[in-house]
């Protein structure tokens, strides 16, 4: 029960560092008067930072082209990152009924936690 406890902190209190995002969320969420308009403006959000990291990861692989093994493990690795991630959310978010426990925000909550978390692979990868 103490380990759910601390989770649950954790996602609370890393709630305000989602906030490092792009002009185009803080511009869609200051016009978002709903649940709804917010969760979708992060879903957005998410979305172009996903597209921001295909991007990157596909420089990665074309600077790798020459390497075989190099590539196959770059690809294992992104892999991975990408089981790490889900498996983060996850366990941030660890109820079974994620609305009743977490309420409506909790899709937005998920969107800005994806995207701080791929914000920081793009790093990586850079």
């Amino acid at each position: 029960m103490r380990y759910v406890a601390v989770l649950f902190f954790m996602a609370l209190t890393s709630t305000s560092s989602f906030c490092q995002s792009s002009k185009e969320y803080r511009a869609c969420n200051e016009k978002a008067k709903t649940p709804g308009e917010m969760n979708a403006c992060a879903h957005e959000e998410a979305a172009r930072v996903d597209a921001k990291l295909d991007a990157v990861y596909a420089k990665v692989l074309s600077q790798a082209e020459s390497d075989p093994v190099g590539l196959a493990k770059i690809k294992t690795a992104e892999k991975d990152w990408i089981a790490y991630r889900d498996a983060y959310i996850s366990a941030m978010f660890p109820a079974a009924h994620k609305i009743t426990e977490y309420g409506a925000m909790y899709p937005m909550k998920v969107d800005l936690l994806r995207a701080k978390l791929t914000h920081q692979q793009i790093a990586a990868l850079n």
